[in-house]
């Protein structure tokens, strides 16, 4: 029997739950000199600043058993240069509608950067990471607090008619009272997790090995807790999830679902292996049939 990968994330149809993460996929043009990308049901490209920014200093990428730590910085060309040369080349390659990730220190910084890019047809949905820290709040993230969270959403809504997908940080106590904040104020989905905050210390400098001293914690140990908060975040909203986390199989994809995600985001899979994304496509009708599934679809919090 023919399976139906087939998900619907905020109105728009994919042909399958498998996207990308930003940050681990670029702004896609490079995975396509490996294998042909609109295999995928879209991704979210590199998280996208107002101004151009360089990033942390080195080493800013730490290994872990079974994950990894990094503290880039959110290293991008800037919005302008998104907009005048990588959407551009990733339209070439890629003929979906993708995700935009967008990052900010400030709201006026959001919401420009979202004005700037809401003309642009291929994208799909914005995906507003609110891990960023507040410059005018005295550094802490956004999406630390409900109405930080809140805060962003109200401004990036009035922005666009484009479905907007809030990326929430884990590192906080009550994750379901932040997803209900930025659905009380016209989210249209709830994106997570973003990293955990982990860090190394090298034995023989005895120093942490980041130059930031901690970083984002990410890679296949950090899925049990992902889970766990998509389950409790499926039960709390009404508006679709989008899964991440430490996914980097197809079973694990249907375990994701299961918990209540409607499309499911690879991150640090597709650093270890750059085919991961299309092999877990290939995989997920085998897995279906395995655990007696015809519709991704009717499995959408299934384990509720």
């Amino acid at each position: 029997m023919v399976k139906d990968l087939n998900t619907e994330l905020c109105g728009i149809t994919l042909d399958n739950p498998i996207i990308p993460a930003s940050g681990t996929f670029g702004y896609g043009y490079e995975f396509a000199e490996l294998y042909d990308i609109n295999c995928l049901g879209s991704f979210s490209f590199k998280g996208t600043t107002l101004d151009a920014r360089f990033g942390n200093p080195t080493p800013r990428i730490a290994e872990t058993p079974d994950g990894m730590i990094n503290a880039v910085g959110l290293q991008n060309p800037g919005v302008d240069m998104v907009i005048e040369n990588e959407i551009p080349k990733l339209s070439k390659v890629y003929n979906k509608k993708v995700i935009a990730n967008v990052s900010g220190f400030s709201i006026d910084e959001y919401t420009e950067v979202v004005k700037r890019l809401d003309s642009q047809e291929q994208i799909g949905w914005f995906e507003v990471n609110v891990s960023c820290p507040n410059v005018h709040g005295g550094g802490m993230a956004f999406g630390t607090t409900a109405s930080g969270a809140a805060e962003v959403t109200k401004a990036v809504r009035r922005m666009t008619k484009k479905p907007v997908l809030m990326k929430l940080s884990p590192n906080v106590t009550d994750i379901t009272e932040i997803a209900k904040a930025c659905e009380a104020e016209g989210a249209d989905g709830i994106s997570l997790i973003n990293t955990l905050l982990g860090m190394r210390i090298d034995l023989k400098t005895k120093k942490p090995v980041i130059a930031n001293k901690m970083g984002g914690f990410s890679g296949h140990a950090v899925l049990p807790v992902a889970l766990r908060m998509v389950y409790q975040v499926y039960e709390a909203v009404r508006i679709p999830v989008v899964g991440m986390g430490g996914v980097s199989t197809a079973e694990e994809v249907i375990e994701m679902m299961l918990a209540g995600a409607t499309a499911v985001e690879i991150g640090a899979a597709n650093l270890i292996n750059p085919y991961a994304c299309r092999d877990i496509i290939k995989d997920l009708p085998q897995a279906m049939e395995k655990y007696k599934i015809n519709s991704l679809k009717d499995i959408i919090g299934g384990a509720h």
